[in-house]
């Protein structure tokens, strides 16, 4: 999947994932895609959570070696 930007929030403790991708977010324009890494076992239930609250679209979640990848696309 192609991400616009990448965001490494591994080694982040919950709330920062969260804190990190909303900042991020605000840089890209609405459809383009944040791919974010995480290792906080919390952030598949924030990240989904938050990105549906956001209006935004979780395209994809993966666990690959214990991190947790994800795309979200802006809405």
């Amino acid at each position: 999947m192609e991400a616009v930007k990448k965001l490494d929030a591994t080694g982040l403790a919950c709330p920062m994932p969260i804190v990190k991708t909303k900042k991020a977010m605000q840089e890209l324009n609405s459809g383009d895609v944040l791919e974010i890494h995480a290792t906080d076992q919390g952030a598949k239930s924030d990240l989904t959570a938050w990105a549906k609250s956001g209006g935004h679209e979780l395209l994809q979640d993966t666990e690959e070696d214990g991190v947790l990848k994800f795309w979200i696309k802006k809405g």
